[in-house]
């Protein structure tokens, strides 16, 4: 007979998180998740097949957790929204800073090629939802464009998150962009 598990699943997500946000998935190691998680190897590994799947399902968790915040979908959908999800998309997470599919995005090269296709649908999951915020607003400029620019600039604040910038300055710098996209 099996041993009883100890643990939760989503509770294993929420502590192994942080710890691949702040070292990457290169270079976290299973001993790093052990101690954050406070579930031993072959623990771990009963419930996630590996280190890959166990970064893929945070991730998941990740994204499903923001989806739920409703940054772009709270209506009614507009410049106000992109505003809100500029401003706080790019949280802070126990200390971590920026967005975790942005940070992702720097790991390319060594990420299992589904995690890699989770971030790929997320952007453009984002970028939908962006475009229907444009499109309320009835810009001048073609939708699909300002929302380009819009995930760009999400992503370059996302980064800059790293470089412990005031909230006070992410904030103009938010409030600056948006006085330029409400004219385009």
């Amino acid at each position: 007979m099996g041993r009883t598990k100890n643990f939760s699943r989503e509770g294993v997500l929420e502590k192994a998180l942080p710890v691949f946000w702040k070292y990457g998935f290169a270079d976290t190691s299973i001993q790093k998740l052990e101690k954050a998680t406070g579930v031993n190897k072959s623990g771990l590994y009963s419930e996630f097949a590996d280190k890959g799947d166990l970064y893929l399902e945070s991730l998941r968790h990740y994204l499903i957790k923001r989806q739920k915040e409703g940054l772009l979908t709270t209506k009614p959908l507009g410049w106000k929204s992109i505003e809100r999800f500029l401003k706080l998309g790019p949280c802070r997470l126990e200390g971590q800073k920026g967005c975790f599919s942005v940070n992702s995005m720097n790991q390319f090269d060594v990420l299992p090629p589904s995690a890699k296709e989770i971030v790929s649908m997320s952007r453009a999951f984002l970028k939908d939802m962006i475009v229907r915020n444009v499109e309320a607003e009835k810009p001048t400029m073609k939708p699909t464009v300002l929302a380009e620019m819009i995930l760009t600039f999400f992503t370059g604040i996302s980064m800059e998150q790293h470089l412990k910038v005031s909230n006070a300055s992410m904030n103009r710098k938010v409030d600056d962009f948006m006085k330029v996209v409400r004219k385009l």
